[in-house]
């Protein structure tokens, strides 16, 4: 995969991340590109759900863009 195209996939993944957890700060969703374990723990944390939950619905999220 090109730069390009991870670039893009990225910022999709962005977009809906905020939609979805719009409580979350931009820091925040920035270390979902670097550490997703560490971004599910903040998810987790946030929002009171558990981690295999939380692992979920961002494996959800990141499926839709693929």
């Amino acid at each position: 995969m090109n730069q390009d195209i991870a670039e893009g996939k990225w910022k999709q993944l962005k977009a809906q991340i905020k939609e979805k957890w719009a409580d979350l700060t931009d820091d925040e969703i920035e270390q979902a590109q670097a550490n997703n374990e560490h971004f599910i723990g903040v998810i987790q944390e946030r929002y009171g759900i558990a981690k295999d939950e939380a692992e979920k619905k961002f494996n959800e999220l990141k499926k839709k863009i693929s």
